[in-house]
């Protein structure tokens, strides 16, 4: 065998091996189980319908044109001082513009449609779920029900379920392929993200950003049940778990750095725990209020005006009017006393 066919012979090989490696793989955003992801994957698979536009007859061009005009064919047209074709221009400025301005209204729609801070249209009630990223676990805690979970939640089926998310440590990506897309979590802030699932099932959840040593861990399972009363047994499971996180010093506690941390359950759960954990960065400005200026008190300015003191800052209309004749009206010549302008001052 001559070494050009050996190494053409190895090169399929190791394409046919590539290949083979990649069905072991799970193609989660073209598989979506939930709303989002289903109309995600339609803009996905509608923009690069568009675009295969424009890059199939390029990669059909390359091929056509270095087989046609190869050196061995002394048939083909040789036209050296071929310089512009009119209907080359039209094409290849149109079908572009096309292109893009088909591209852009979908996008436009599209990115209010899918806006993950916009609430799910449903007859059903949302289930609230706030989201708490740790190093390097996830802690999912349900306010309503007085619950927590770590790395793994649940949610009935065709049940929107709106997520409060933060960080209670580094900027990172809460994320479940097989739903919807990914939204950040970031220390002192809250982003929104709103999820449905139209199939009962474990979902894996990942962490898309890199936090840490520990980030290729940092995985946990979304529980779509079969129904209301599948919901309700998980709820009972948690419910049963004799761990409690009611105060800052448990969650501190659940907060210090683990890899591969296991699923854990707590019966009792604070509920404004997500809004303290965002005010704890926020400072006092996390309360939502803002505090005035207060002034120092009096002895550190003098003695508080009295009704005496009031009654030297009083000018007499006549006295103005008869001092206002000295210079151009609406001027007065001589500048108030001293007396009459400081608080506190004495005769």
């Amino acid at each position: 065998m001559r070494p050009f066919e050996l190494k053409r012979g190895l090169g399929a090989l190791l394409l046919l091996a590539s290949a083979s490696l990649l069905t072991g793989c799970d193609m989660a955003l073209m598989n979506p189980k939930g709303q989002i992801g289903l109309e995600q994957k339609s803009l996905i698979l509608t923009a690069l319908g568009l675009m295969l536009i424009v890059v199939i007859p390029v990669i059909i061009m390359a091929v056509v044109f270095a087989r046609k005009y190869r050196a061995s064919n002394t048939n083909a047209k040789y036209t050296p001082d071929w310089s512009h074709s009119n209907k080359i221009e039209a094409v290849v400025w149109t079908v572009p513009i096309i292109i893009i301005v088909i591209l852009a209204t979908i996008t436009w729609k599209t990115s209010h449609e899918l806006d993950p801070y916009k609430p799910l249209d449903s007859t059903v009630k949302p289930i609230q779920i706030d989201v708490i990223s740790l190093d390097w676990k996830w802690l999912f805690v349900y306010p309503e029900l007085g619950i927590a979970s770590v790395n793994e939640l649940a949610f009935p089926v065709n049940t929107p379920v709106n997520f409060r998310v933060t960080s209670d440590t580094v900027m990172n990506s809460f994320f479940i392929p097989k739903l919807g897309g990914q939204i950040y979590a970031m220390a002192g802030m809250q982003t929104k993200l709103h999820l449905i699932a139209n199939e009962a099932g474990a979902y894996d959840g990942i962490s898309s950003s890199y936090s840490g040593a520990g980030f290729s861990g940092m995985k946990f399972k979304a529980i779509a049940t079969q129904d209301q009363a599948g919901f309700d047994a998980w709820v009972a499971k948690v419910k049963a778990s004799p761990k409690m996180l009611t105060t800052m010093d448990e969650f501190n506690a659940l907060a210090k750095k683990s890899e591969n941390h296991p699923v854990e359950y707590f019966s009792s759960a604070d509920p404004a725990l997500f809004v303290k954990l965002i005010n704890k960065f926020m400072g006092d400005m996390g309360h939502g209020e803002h505090k005035g200026m207060t002034h120092k008190a009096p002895s550190e300015h003098g003695a508080a005006m009295n009704h005496d003191d009031m009654a030297h800052m009083q000018m007499d209309h006549a006295a103005m009017a008869h001092d206002g004749q000295k210079e151009h009206a609406g001027h007065m010549n001589a500048p108030l006393d001293n007396k009459a302008v400081q608080a506190g001052s004495e005769e």
